[in-house]
């Protein structure tokens, strides 16, 4: 079921999680909640690269699903590295009661890498 649900929306699915990323990101500062100990377990970048991994694992299945090529997939990589450089410069310009971290930048940019390390993986459990 989610396997079908990914081949026939995978774009859908990519859109609405990009989305989900620019909310989570403009959000107030002073509504995120400040857990020291999460700090020291640097959970806040193992996030920025798993919601960047999930964005890029998403295009990536897209791009297999409409049989469109590869160069497209690679497209989608730097745009979505581009997507959350951009993220992080609306932090310190935009958004309210936010400040870049650009180890953030890095974190997001390492989640786009490692799902297109993995995406021959990825669409091969997806697609088998």
């Amino acid at each position: 079921m989610v396997i079908t649900l990914l081949k026939k929306h995978s774009y859908k699915l990519a859109i609405l999680w990009a989305l989900v990323i620019f909310a989570l990101c403009s959000m107030p500062g002073r509504l995120i909640p400040a857990v020291s100990w999460l700090e020291l377990l640097s959970f806040d970048k193992w996030v920025h690269a798993s919601v960047f991994f999930v964005l890029v694992s998403l295009l990536g299945i897209s791009v297999k699903a409409h049989q469109q090529n590869n160069k497209l997939f690679y497209f989608y990589f730097i745009l979505s590295v581009m997507y959350g450089g951009l993220l992080e410069i609306m932090q310190a310009k935009v958004f309210s009661d936010r400040s870049a971290d650009w180890y953030d930048m890095i974190a997001n940019s390492f989640g786009c890498l490692i799902a297109l390390l993995l995406h021959h993986k990825i669409t091969r459990l997806v697609f088998r």
